[in-house]
């Protein structure tokens, strides 16, 4: 199969031209519909104002928002003048958007001004005090030394800020023969996206993706899915995520269906979506699924016409697949598996896989994409039915990390290897199965969470000595967060103040649920601290 050769413009582009009038975005909530070629006209705007504001060409451009209808705009607006949009997680609070715009190098933040009651603004504040005394375009902190613009999604003014609509005012004046030079000048092997992730060691790390990364792993994934101009695709995953921008913009975009948008996901919210604008797909995490499934008012819905989707981020139940291919008539759901230095999707099923298949395995590699999987800490293949690493090498492997030769070259190997440092299986019939991960990344409600991250904020607690962060199962969101916790000498702090420490400083998700203190850890002879005996004590004591 011939992979694409567009960037991220030129692939909206394609659909305007094949299918101008056809709704490219709906934010039913907003009553805002745009049609292919009215939401092209928007982000054509976009960029030329991005381009007023001074940002060249692989300049780095932070995005840190829910779901609004300017996100989209701006993921297609930087793909066509050719800034990199680094997207921020909305659950990020001071430290963690301090790391991020440092090491990114971000010169510009786009932001909301709050989300989930978290205020943006004053968060901002406290890393760049300086903001204060700011002009508009001239941010000069001493501790943020790239950052130059602000750009605020409201109505109000800011004198240190610009507002989304002087963004779009100032595009005025730039004129179409620049933006089309601009346009010209992009290669689809730039980097255009920039997504923050980590190992189990260390920070997070920026992961570079091109447009032939992103532009090519969309249209698979669409095909995976059968998706057609007639379908009509909810997204109420965040756009901040792969998930998001992904396997829902890019994906749908890539052949033309429309996006149904909602800003924050609520299930009753995404239902009603679903229900009155007729969606044919629906993408979610598991518990995203269960939470709709069990809402109240599921059965004053209508689901008739939903047929396909993507369920990612942790494994499925069965009685849950079984639930949304027969109670929501989404016989076609696949499941798809990858990660972030993938673009995200390796590999994914079928629409008519049998649900054994889409419960078992998380489907077989995408066309133009190779996969092995080898002997832990060898090179040597494994056994087919037999776990080892997971590794995928193609059009799909990340540029690299930002700024980060050394993990770089320890993620990916001489002969362009990723190793993804999941255990898997491949079977005879050629479909994978993923069976843990050798590091020990914890996967709640489908996010991502680094037990090391946790581990070295709470070090910083005047009275914790020692502390350990593990994943354990849990019902409703997959895996939950445990710190086990040796404290100083004569000291009495409780389990609450280790949470009040947490509030406001890291994001929500990431808070232990479950605290012990204990006088020390199971270790090896050699002096390793024995994680998996944590895991088996904390889970028979919870028992």
């Amino acid at each position: 199969m011939s992979l694409l050769d567009l960037t991220v413009g030129e692939l909206l582009e394609k659909q305007v031209n094949l299918y101008p009038n056809q709704e490219a975005v709906v934010y039913p909530e907003l009553n805002l519909r745009k049609t292919y070629q009215e939401f092209d006209k928007m982000v054509n705007q976009t960029a030329k104002g991005f381009m007023s504001l001074g940002i060249k060409k692989g300049e780095n451009v932070a995005i840190w928002a829910d779901n609004k209808p300017e996100w989209i705009t701006s993921q297609f607006a930087t793909g066509k003048m050719g800034a990199v949009l680094v997207t921020v997680n909305t659950s990020y609070q001071a430290k963690e958007l301090e790391y991020l715009l440092k090491q990114s190098e971000s010169t510009t933040l786009i932001m909301a001004e709050s989300y989930k009651g978290t205020n943006y603004v004053d968060v901002l504040k406290q890393i760049c005090p300086e903001l204060k005394l700011a002009d508009k375009g001239q941010v000069q902190s001493s501790n943020l030394p790239h950052l130059k613009n602000i750009i605020v999604l409201s109505d109000d003014t800011f004198g240190y800020a610009y507002n989304w609509n002087e963004i779009i005012k100032m595009g005025d004046g730039v004129l179409d023969k620049e933006f089309e030079e601009r346009k010209a000048s992009l290669n689809p092997n730039d980097t255009i996206n920039m997504q923050y992730t980590s190992g189990t060691t260390g920070f997070p790390k920026g992961v570079m993706l091109t447009h032939h990364n992103i532009v090519n792993n969309g249209n698979q994934i669409a095909d995976c899915m059968k998706l057609t101009n007639k379908d009509r695709l909810c997204i109420p995953v965040p756009f901040f995520h792969c998930f998001g921008c992904v396997l829902g913009i890019l994906a749908a975009v890539s052949k033309g269906a429309t996006m149904v948008l909602l800003e924050q996901f609520e299930p009753e919210r995404v239902m009603k979506a679903v229900s009155d604008e007729k969606c044919t797909g629906l993408h979610g995490v598991p518990t995203m699924f269960i939470a709709e499934l069990n809402h109240p008012r599921f059965d004053t819905f209508d689901f008739s016409y939903l047929r396909t989707g993507i369920m990612a981020g942790s494994t499925c139940p069965m009685e849950v697949m079984t639930n949304v291919m027969e109670k929501m008539g989404a016989k076609e759901i696949t499941i798809a598996y990858g990660q972030t230095e993938s673009s995200p999707v390796i590999t994914q099923t079928k629409t008519d896989d049998p649900i054994e298949l889409k419960v078992g395995t998380v489907g077989k590699p995408h066309p133009n994409v190779e996969i092995r999987v080898i002997i832990p800490g060898t090179d040597e293949e494994q056994q087919v039915g037999l776990p080892g690493e997971l590794c995928t090498r193609g059009y799909l492997v990340m540029k690299g990390y930002y700024n980060n030769k050394e993990a770089t070259q320890a993620a990916i190997d001489s002969e362009g290897w990723l190793h993804t440092g999941d255990l898997a299986i491949l079977h005879e019939n050629g479909y994978l199965e993923i069976t843990g991960r050798m590091k020990d990344m914890i996967i709640r409600g489908g996010e991502n969470i680094y037990p090391r991250e946790i581990e070295e904020f709470l070090y910083h607690h005047p009275d914790v000595l020692d502390v350990q962060v593990i994943g354990l199962p849990d019902k409703k969101y997959g895996e939950e967060v445990m710190a086990w916790i040796i404290l100083k000498k004569n000291v009495r702090t409780t389990v609450d103040d280790i949470r009040t420490f947490c509030q406001g400083n890291i994001s929500h998700h990431k808070i232990p649920k479950y605290i012990e203190f204990v006088e020390e850890y199971p270790m090896t002879a050699s002096g390793k601290i024995q994680k998996y005996k944590l895991k088996e004590l904390a889970i028979q004591h919870l028992e």
